[in-house]
């Protein structure tokens, strides 16, 4: 038999015509995977075939980081490293990536080196392809490979997004909550400056742009809490959210700039959350409190509403404010372009969204927690971020 034909009759009995039990499937899975263990010559048309799996994945608005993350989420490591490889081979073809596929590619996982005989190899293998072979359409993101772009990708990003992303990680590593408090406070002056920038000059030009979806990881664990925080950070900078949550991310609409913006504030504030959690729970802990996973939950979720109102809050403030300069008063047309601009879009691209119930906190400690570490992390510079 030849190796496309052994490729052929191994998939077909694992991926199509499985039965309709668990041990009538994993019968099918051990026959097929011995079908391609025996035969070495299938392996390169194997490979093509998940090739084709993962550019029929594009086309129904995958990106790679998406479908890494659902691998991870169903399947184990050594799925996610085999599907590394398929994505790093298929996107080869492409002359040209779209910005931010080039980035997800550039942090694909290496393969590594496969320690399993064949047969276990090909069962991963098959295992990969029907998770592959069954994914659902989603609503798309940006351009897929091959397809024309609009504008050629920047050699590098603003010299303003540079200086944020070095504030905000100082931010991070420092252990003193005032220096992140002040640098946070910077980093958010700056964010504020460039998003009204790029706003004004699209004004000024005429710029036919229009707003964009990215989607953002929403990672286990306490995904409602992480999920909520997003929200806050996207509405205080005329984005919008619309949580996927089987598939562990939240599609974010907005203009360029201001995607920017609230993906690097909302990865910061998560990172200075969960370490201001790991402190709080350290002490509690050492006071005797074992109630770790519920003081976790509760502290999040603290956390996540707290910022919430505070942004909130900002925003309305420096509307107010806003009107009654000159230069904003100008400049507030444009932005009341723009959120109406994202409201549509978010619209059309989810006709149909359905909220979700948030289980409630029960841990008073972690609650009072979340909302001291939240007020921490609010500084007065984040009034010109919220509202513009």
């Amino acid at each position: 038999m030849s190796g496309g034909g052994t490729v052929e009759r191994a998939l077909a009995g694992a991926l199509y015509a499985a039965g309709s039990t668990e041990r009538e499937r994993d019968a099918a899975l051990d026959t097929a995977a011995s079908l391609l263990a025996a035969d070495p010559g299938a392996d390169g048309e194997l490979a093509r075939r998940g090739e084709e799996l993962v550019g029929r994945a594009w086309q129904r608005g995958w990106q790679p980081a998406d479908l890494l993350r659902l691998v991870r989420r169903e399947l184990a490591e050594r799925h996610a490293r085999l599907a590394a490889g398929l994505i790093a081979a298929e996107v080869r073809g492409y002359p040209a990536l779209p910005p931010r596929w080039a980035a997800q590619v550039a942090e694909l996982p290496g393969e590594g080196e496969w320690r399993a005989d064949r047969f276990s190899y090909a069962t991963a293998v098959l295992e990969l392809y029907g998770l592959l072979v069954r994914l659902p359409a989603l609503e798309p993101a940006g351009p897929v490979p091959g397809a024309p772009l609009t504008a050629p990708a920047a050699p590098g990003e603003p010299r303003m997004l540079v200086r944020i992303r070095a504030l905000l990680a100082k931010a991070e590593a420092t252990g003193y909550p005032e220096e992140a408090e002040a640098l946070t406070a910077k980093a958010q002056e700056l964010m504020a400056r460039h998003s009204l920038d790029e706003a004004a000059l699209a004004a000024r030009t005429h710029a036919e742009e229009g707003p964009e979806a990215v989607r953002i990881g929403v990672e286990p664990p306490y995904e409602t809490s992480k999920a909520i925080l997003l929200d806050a950070v996207a509405r205080a900078n005329r984005c919008r959210t619309v949580w996927n949550e089987a598939f562990g991310f939240s599609t974010v609409v907005g203009f360029g700039p201001d995607l920017e913006v609230a993906e690097l504030l909302y990865t910061s504030l998560l990172v200075q959350g969960m370490a201001a959690m790991t402190r709080a729970e350290g002490e509690q802990r050492a006071g005797g409190r074992k109630r770790t996973k519920t003081f976790r939950q509760s502290f999040l979720l603290s956390y996540a509403h707290r910022l919430g109102d505070r942004l909130t809050a900002a925003a309305e403030r420096v509307a107010a404010d806003a009107a009654e300069g000159r230069e904003a008063s100008a400049l507030l047309p444009v932005l009341s372009s723009r959120e109406a601009a994202v409201s549509a879009r978010t619209d059309r691209m989810f006709p149909e969204t359905a909220t979700t119930r948030v289980r409630g906190a029960v841990d008073a400690a972690g609650w009072d927690s979340g909302r001291a570490a939240a007020d921490q992390a609010r500084t007065e510079a984040r009034r010109r971020l919220g509202g513009g």
